[in-house]
């Protein structure tokens, strides 16, 4: 079996602010699509950590090209 990461209401918030990813309006908007798309009203955490973690990949991907 695999070890897996707590899950988010299980973690710790995070103390550096540099933790901290505010989204931007197009990732907001990403966001609410990507909650239309599963039926619900409003972006939930789990919607907006997916954005937010695409968009730290794609930096990572932009700083290494």
């Amino acid at each position: 079996m695999t070890n897996r990461s707590p899950k988010p209401w299980d973690r710790k918030n995070p103390l550096s602010a540099e933790a901290h990813t505010k989204l931007t309006s197009e990732q907001i908007e990403q966001a609410k699509a990507r909650a239309a798309a599963a039926g619900r009203s409003y972006p939930n955490l789990v919607d907006n950590m997916y954005v937010a973690a695409q968009a730290r990949k794609q930096g990572k991907r932009k700083a290494s090209a």
